[in-house]
């Protein structure tokens, strides 16, 4: 395989060969203070920017139906919108599903490089070939400045603690990768009067690694974010400091920012249609194997159940236009872990989908894995089931925000597994 036929990595490429990042990532495991994801516009490009978010087999989808229309491009990614190893076992999944569909494509990952380590050697299996790490600091002092926190296992660390454990796990990150022979890109964002000196020293050390390149991105300033005031910097400043870390790390200069679902050559927008596809892909609808939809429920009227706590599920299917109730199938017996959300898999396989009012961060990996979505919602099955097996947006009245304690009546848990009774 051609590993230099990555434009991100090969300038001489950008005008000739395109990427597509596959927005699968959903959460994050650090907060900056200069990034805000919860607004979209399709003119807007800057990382964390997606239109919708996909499971892996919508992203396998989706990427099929974009390469029929764009037969340049030679990378696939997922750079977001959150980051892919926050939860690494559903990036492993698309990368793995991609790979096998695709093995011509080169593939890489953008990643803050906290939970990177763990999952090295696994991207080596699969032939990722290009890991981005974003690294702003290296100074925690000035990291702690950077980020509002960082969540690592179980704790979320603040302020200096939080930037020195990143800046570890960073470091950690790349000795790993360049010990297994795949090519890192450092991205550096520059935050005016705060890390511009700080990118000359990032240079350095990474350099020290064994690190490729280095990419000094000016920050974009983003409504309703600490750092919304700051401004960008100019093109002087950027252009100073890449002459210096150049003096350590080879430098690139042709980034577009991109957003997380980025399909093309860097730097122009999406080409007309690929949003089209994209909304497609996201669109949670049924198939000749899977007509039904499943739904946690008390009494069989309404979804008011958190998923770890349905003893049943209610299977609804599409007759005449209208969902109508097929059976009542019991629910596996909580205490067997991982093992029940298998099972779970196999008691719903003529299922697409999933009603529930919550369920936490293992069934969902794990059920998503197998080819379900989970679709969060309160009211009546007949409403809600009507939309879903129709291939429609179920309306925000319906929608409940991922993790909200009490989402259903006597829900006990938060939406992370606490109260799914495993």
């Amino acid at each position: 395989m051609d590993f230099d036929r990555h434009p991100c990595f090969n300038a001489g490429l950008r005008h000739s060969t395109g990427r597509i990042h596959l927005p699968v990532a959903k959460t994050c495991n650090i907060q900056c203070n200069f990034c805000n994801r919860r607004y979209d516009c399709v003119n807007e490009s800057r990382p964390g920017l997606t239109s919708a978010v996909l499971s892996p087999f919508q992203a396998l989808d989706y990427l099929g139906a974009v390469l029929q229309k764009i037969d340049n491009i030679s990378v696939v990614g997922i750079a977001g919108p959150g980051d892919p190893f926050a939860d690494g076992e559903l990036t492993l999944s698309t990368m793995n599903m991609v790979h096998e569909r695709y093995p011509d494509k080169l593939l890489c990952v953008a990643t803050n490089g906290l939970a990177l380590a763990a999952y090295a050697e696994r991207l080596a299996e699969l032939g990722v070939s290009h890991v981005t790490i974003t690294c702003n600091a290296a100074d925690p002092e000035i990291g702690g400045k950077i980020y509002a926190w960082v969540r690592y296992g179980p704790r979320v660390y603040r302020g200096r603690e939080g930037a020195a454990l990143l800046l570890e796990r960073q470091i950690e990150g790349v000795k790993i990768l360049k010990s297994l022979g795949i090519t890192v890109k450092i991205n550096t964002v520059i935050v005016p009067g705060l890390n511009e000196a700080q990118a000359i020293q990032v240079a350095e050390i990474m350099a020290g690694l064994g690190a490729d390149i280095q990419n000094c991105v000016p920050m974009i300033p983003v409504a309703e974010t600490p750092f919304e005031a700051l401004g960008s910097p100019g093109a002087g400043l950027m252009t100073g400091l890449r002459l210096e870390a150049g003096k350590y790390l080879k430098q690139m200069s042709h980034c577009g920012r991109c957003r997380s679902d980025a399909a093309g050559l860097i730097g122009d927008q999406n080409q007309a249609g690929i949003a089209g596809l994209l909304e497609e892909a996201g669109t949670v609808k049924p198939s000749a194997g899977r007509p039904c939809v499943a739904a946690a429920s008390r009494e069989g009227l309404f979804v008011n159940c958190h998923l770890g706590e349905a003893s049943s599920f209610h299977i609804f299917a599409l007759e005449h236009g209208r969902p109508v109730l097929r059976e009542q199938r019991p629910a596996p017996a909580p205490g067997t872990g991982e093992a029940r959300w298998e099972a779970l898999a196999d008691t719903l396989d003529d299922c697409f989908a999933i009603l529930c009012g919550d369920c936490g961060e293992s069934p969902r990996r794990i059920l998503e894995k197998r080819g379900f979505a989970l679709v969060r919602g309160e009211g009546l099955i007949r409403d809600i089931a009507g939309f879903v097996l129709k291939g429609k947006k179920v309306p925000n009245i319906y929608q409940v925000k991922p993790g909200r304690r009490g989402a259903g009546e006597g829900c006990a848990g938060y939406g992370a597994g606490d109260g799914c009774g495993a």
